[in-house]
């Protein structure tokens, strides 16, 4: 009889400990305050700063010590006014997806373009740009 108590009180015990514990992480997460404009160990659904395309175009230039072309800039077009003023990253991608160059900056505050901003990569190798938008 006396094993049965010591075994219903450790089992008892069990319980409390995981519902404290379950219960501090489900509160701890809660706090995160997770938002559109913000990151952190969450999932949220984030709009698109605008609908339409945007384009980009780079310029190259030869150079001699590749020998070959190198990407020299680029530039955006089509850009929409829901993305004025945004934070944005421009990743230049090869093989694999390997970045061969990225570059930031914030998006103008009126206009239809960014650019050109330089950035140097070979073009022979560049297969894919990536443009984020933040904030």
């Amino acid at each position: 009889m006396n094993t049965r108590r010591f075994r219903s009180r450790k089992v008892l015990l069990a319980a409390v400990a995981g519902v404290t514990v379950f219960g501090g992480s489900y509160g701890l997460a809660a706090s995160l305050g997770l938002t559109t404009d913000s990151l952190g160990a969450a999932q949220s659904v984030v709009a698109a700063c605008q609908s339409g395309t945007m384009n980009v175009a780079y310029t190259p230039a030869y150079s001699a010590s590749l020998p070959g072309y190198n990407v020299t800039s680029i530039t955006i077009t089509g850009l929409a006014a829901g993305c004025y003023s945004k934070s944005y990253r421009v990743t230049l991608s090869g093989a694999a997806g390997a970045s061969l160059g990225e570059v930031t900056g914030t998006a103008p505050s009126t206009g239809t373009s960014i650019g050109p901003i330089s950035i140097t990569a070979s073009a022979a190798s560049v297969t894919g740009v990536a443009v984020v938008f933040e904030g």
